[in-house]
């Protein structure tokens, strides 16, 4: 690609080490570079991890934290405390030429700058994929960041009370209607904590009745959550619609415009909350690496994760993660591991590794797990898993759900304060209800005090026009 201009690396070259550039800071890139502070010998390499943001998040816990369940500060993990003898740069990959090994990368302030590498890692993961439906990107909300979680649980309880003092039936309906588009993993588990943190906020509301909520999940196919399995799909499927869920399979998302809703199957309705959860796509700044990418994005790598297109290895470059094609080995040949945060883990491992032997010129390592399933919650004490084949239903799930999250997120600090939320839930509190969804409007309340109030009107007269 061509170079955009940039300024000099904003990380020193270590002298006489070569340097590893991880490129993003989640599961792939914060484990991957853990493993190779613990594995690389003092002064054998420098480690530089450069994200956005400069915490990991652990997505799987995003759900529990749009509950209620889970502080959100808890499910992410600061890069610098965790990869202490790293370098770590906050700013947003733009692009990169392997053949001067050299990643162009935009700090959140400033021009752009370049940093060299002996070796690259692409860890850059996944973005949510959209498709052109009229209102969507003015009406919808993503579940893919900590902030989105944190936004649309905020968004959701401000319209509980909203719709408490509401008196147009018509404007009440919409309010308490709540929409989610997409039947799988990520979709389901959202949808289920955030309507039972509706049905338990509810209780506390005197002006809204539990026969008001409306929870519409909208899904393209004939099946929710192809993870689990056909059987368990479907025991999730009617366990869901008991709870009065009004699941639409086969069904599209038309329209939005404006909150109103236009389903493929002609039933249209209006809202004021819409959640995209419809799938996930590689990142589309891959597009501007240079690097050999497959038809649908994703930078292709070989079992030993190396990079590898049709004219060979990209030398220095490796790959691993949400963002990769990355061969199944446990399969029949063409077939690749899922987008999932349990491979990515033991990707992790693997890469670590590889990478150290590289710089010691021993053999490499390919990468080969067997999927050992999956588990999913559907709010307290609910959940279904189908595991080493075994199937599992209910609170044991949930059980099983909290135990392997737990034991994968990294860090012990975090595992702590994660179990403490749990405890102090098990103790018979309730989930935190409470909204501050001022914290995205920190000036509101201060600009608010320097305005004059508005003059009370009485009760039957109109209001006044805004023309």
């Amino acid at each position: 690609m061509t170079a955009p201009a940039s300024l000099e690396s904003p990380v020193p070259a270590a002298a006489g080490r070569p340097r590893i550039l991880l490129l993003g800071g989640g599961f792939v890139g914060l484990l991957t570079a853990r493993h190779l502070l613990k594995q690389l010998k003092p002064g054998e390499a420098q480690v530089v991890v450069v994200d956005p943001r400069p915490y990991m998040t652990y997505q799987p816990f995003l759900p529990e934290v749009a509950g209620g369940s889970i502080e959100a500060r808890h499910v992410v993990v600061s890069l610098r405390q965790a990869l202490k003898g790293a370098d770590v740069v906050t700013g947003a990959v733009v692009g990169m030429d392997p053949a001067r090994k050299v990643v162009f990368v935009q700090p959140q302030e400033g021009e752009q700058v370049e940093i060299t590498y002996d070796q690259v890692v692409i860890g850059l993961g996944a973005v949510s994929r959209t498709f052109p439906i009229p209102g969507l990107m003015e009406q919808a909300i993503g579940f893919k960041s900590v902030e989105e979680a944190t936004a649309c649980r905020d968004h959701i309880l401000d319209r509980l009370d909203a719709a408490a003092v509401m008196t147009d039936p018509a404007a009440k309906k919409r309010a308490l209607t709540f929409v989610f588009v997409g039947g799988g993993y990520a979709g389901i588990e959202a949808m289920a904590e955030l309507e039972d943190l509706v049905r338990a906020s509810v209780k506390n509301h005197s002006g809204i009745s539990q026969d008001e909520i409306n929870f519409v999940v909208v899904e393209a196919l004939g099946r929710i959550l192809p993870e689990v399995g056909p059987e368990m799909g479907l025991w999730s499927l009617h366990q869901l619609r008991e709870r009065g869920i009004d699941i639409r399979l086969d069904t599209q998302l038309k329209s939005i415009v404006d909150g109103h809703a236009v389903l493929s199957d002609g039933t249209e309705f209006d809202t004021d909350t819409v959640v995209w959860t419809a799938g996930i796509k590689s990142n589309p700044v891959l597009a501007n690496t240079g690097l050999p990418l497959d038809k649908l994005g994703r930078l292709t790598v070989r079992a030993d994760l190396r990079v590898a297109g049709e004219d060979g290895v990209v030398e220095g470059a490796w790959g691993a993660g949400d963002a990769c094609a990355v061969p199944d080995l446990t399969k029949e040949p063409g077939q690749f591991c899922p987008p999932n945060a349990q491979h990515a883990v033991r990707e992790s491992k693997v890469l670590a590794a590889n990478l150290v032997a590289t710089l010691r010129g021993e053999g490499l390592t390919d990468y080969r797990h067997k999927y050992i399933g999956t588990v999913a919650s559907f709010g307290i004490g609910k959940g279904v898993a189908n595991t080493f084949g075994f199937k599992v239903k209910g609170f044991p799930a949930w059980m099983m759900h909290r135990a392997y999250h737990l034991y994968a997120m990294p860090t012990l600090d975090r595992k702590l304060r994660i179990g403490l939320n749990w405890l102090v839930s098990g103790m018979g509190l309730t989930r935190d209800m409470v909204a501050i969804g001022r914290q995205t409007r920190p000036r509101e309340d201060f600009v608010a005090a320097g305005a004059k109030p508005p003059a009370p009107r009485p009760v039957g007269d109109p209001a006044p026009s805004k023309s």
